[in-house]
């Protein structure tokens, strides 16, 4: 389980960063959400996931830690956030300039 895990984060943050260095606004738009989904998976993992757990804490009973769960969820709403505000600049950007390069406002 622990290594379709770390295999998965690998994957999603490869794919991500080589999107990102992509000269097109649509795959660096996606290349930051692989990114997003890989370190979401990154912390979600860190709260020590138990499969049968109980949901109550008991004495001696071991419990997902909570804490990576919220991050995890606060992360999601910004990155939603985040993309949709992106995709709006990505149009403004394609409707100004024609044309839909990251770089297209620099004379080369």
């Amino acid at each position: 389980m622990e290594a379709l895990l770390a295999t998965a984060i690998g994957v999603l943050t490869a794919c991500g960063v080589f999107l990102i260095l992509r000269a097109r606004t649509f795959p660096v738009l996606l290349g930051l959400t692989l990114l997003s989904y890989a370190v979401n998976l990154f912390l979600f993992a860190s709260g020590r996931l138990h499969l049968d757990a109980p949901p109550l804490i008991r004495a001696g009973a071991s419990y997902t830690d909570p804490l990576p769960q919220a991050l995890v969820l606060t992360a999601i709403v910004i990155g939603f956030g985040m993309t949709g505000y992106l995709a709006m600049l990505a149009l403004r950007a394609l409707a100004e300039s024609g044309d839909d390069h990251v770089d297209a406002g620099k004379d080369s």
